[in-house]
């Protein structure tokens, strides 16, 4: 079995979401990096009216929708309010925060979180064309983000919490992040089954979302362990990529709360 340290998966990821924004500027991007299966979401990712309402992503700039890889529709689980405070770990191109910051309106306010300093410069060129001056990016690590304790509203995730190989980390961050009452919506691939051996040694199946997917029962453990409640799995769907592990791999959508 190939181990691979922590800061060797960070690299990868960051190596090939950097190449996924780059190739956002680009016309015809979508045939660059991950419209292949190097990135989450596989066939979804390149499609992102699969994943949301058109009303959600009309007026968005192209590069945000070429730059999705996400899973999911997190903003589509819960409620978000006027006024609300919203953090999207993970937040690549910006997709979601825009559409959350339409929910929020101009009293609220969203912030991304991204380690890829490539999809920062990319969000935050997306953010100034769009003049949406109540969304901001930070160059960080969900693991230790540079938001104070107890801000936040709501936490939204997109497939990137299981590209991270500390996802104790991650949970306790949002956990801390989260005022009282506060909720966090994530889709994100879970197996309802193990992946053979050599699929979680292979390197490039961390950045597909496959060797840091965990079984259902252990990431709704971790989220309780880290203080989160009323867990819940809102959507069950079997993943779109390689057929020999769809039935093990599932995108799923949960939301929980902070009390």
């Amino acid at each position: 079995m190939t181990t691979y340290s922590d800061s060797d998966v960070k690299e990868l990821v960051r190596e090939r979401y950097g190449k996924l924004a780059q190739s956002a500027t680009v016309s015809n991007a979508a045939a660059d990096c991950c419209a292949t299966d190097d990135c989450c979401g596989d066939s979804e990712r390149s499609t992102p009216n699969r994943l949301y309402a058109v009303d959600q992503i009309q007026g968005l700039p192209s590069e945000a929708l070429i730059a999705s890889a996400g899973c999911g529709n997190p903003t589509a689980i819960g409620d978000l309010n006027a006024g609300e405070t919203v953090v999207d770990f993970g937040s690549g191109g910006g997709i979601d925060c825009f559409i959350a910051a339409k929910a929020v309106g101009e009293q609220g306010k969203v912030i991304g979180i991204d380690m890829t300093p490539d999809m920062i410069n990319l969000a935050r060129g997306n953010a100034a064309n769009l003049d949406m001056p109540n969304v901001e990016f930070h160059l960080a690590e969900m693991e230790n983000t540079p938001i104070d304790g107890a801000s936040v509203d709501v936490i939204i995730s997109n497939c990137v919490i299981n590209l991270a190989p500390d996802k104790d980390a991650v949970f306790r961050e949002a956990h801390r992040i989260l005022k009282p009452g506060g909720r966090m919506f994530i889709s994100d691939m879970i197996l309802t089954a193990p992946l053979p051996a050599h699929a979680t040694d292979d390197a490039e199946n961390w950045v597909a979302c496959l060797s840091g997917a965990e079984p259902q029962e252990i990431y709704l453990g971790r989220m309780r362990q880290a203080g989160l409640q009323d867990i819940e799995i809102v959507g069950d769907k079997p993943w779109e990529g390689k057929e020999e592990w769809a039935s093990r791999v599932h995108s799923m959508n949960i939301k929980a709360h902070k009390r």
